[in-house]
Formats: C-alpha cells, sequence, structure tokens
C-alpha cells in the first residue's frame, strides 16, 4: 500500500472506531504529538487514546485535502464528536504524518474548534 493509502486507511480506522485497523498502519514505535496537549510513543500508549474518555461514539472525519511528498503526507479536514454528555463537538483538522516503509512512524496533530 503507498502511504497515502495507509493514511486513508488509519483515518477509515478512527471513523469505525476499529482499533486494528488503526494500529495495522502504525510503526512499532509510533511516536503522536499534539502539540500542547500530549505527546505519546509507542503502539499501547497510541491504542489507549484512540477512544479518548471524555467522547462518546466514533468520530466523523471529513478529509478535504491530502498532500504527499517524500515521505511525509499531509491531511487537511473536519472532525465531529460527540463529548459525554452529548454536546457535539466541531474541530478543522490538520495532521502531519511521517512515514517509513509504507506506515506511520509519527503523527503531529493540529486541531482547532469551530464554533
Amino acid at each position: 500500500m503507498n502511504n497515502k493509502g495507509t493514511v486513508r486507511q488509519y483515518l477509515d480506522g478512527f471513523n469505525a472506531s476499529d482499533h486494528e485497523r488503526i494500529l495495522a498502519c502504525l510503526t512499532d514505535d509510533v511516536e503522536w504529538e499534539l502539540p500542547g496537549a500530549f505527546h505519546l510513543v509507542g503502539k499501547a500508549a497510541f491504542d489507549g487514546e484512540i477512544e479518548n474518555d471524555a467522547f462518546e461514539g466514533s468520530p466523523v472525519i471529513t478529509v478535504t485535502r491530502l498532500v504527499e511528498e517524500n515521505d511525509v503526507v499531509v491531511a487537511e479536514g473536519k472532525v465531529q464528536t460527540r463529548k459525554k454528555g452529548g454536546d457535539v463537538l466541531n474541530l478543522a483538522f490538520c495532521d502531519v504524518f511521517l512515514m517509513e516503509h509504507g506506515l506511520i512512524r509519527k503523527l503531529t496533530s493540529y486541531l482547532m474548534e469551530v464554533k
């Protein structure tokens, strides 16, 4: 699978809350950083954040742009998710994926709430 294909599988996995599909897209030593919020290392830590306790159900991720250069893929789009208690949260996102042998080695996620 090519790098963009891996990122599409990863995002589809989040839309379905499919841990196995998401984890299959990652290197064992994957890093996930949300600047100012967290920095995780390894599949186990990543797996623990796939379904955050503050939210319920699966998010709806819509990609509006997916670009690739060398081993970097950038995905831009919107996320709609539901907080525990029912409030809907709308976000704009830009994810930067550093790829290694067709798998995600590092992910930096930039999120912003859209009112």
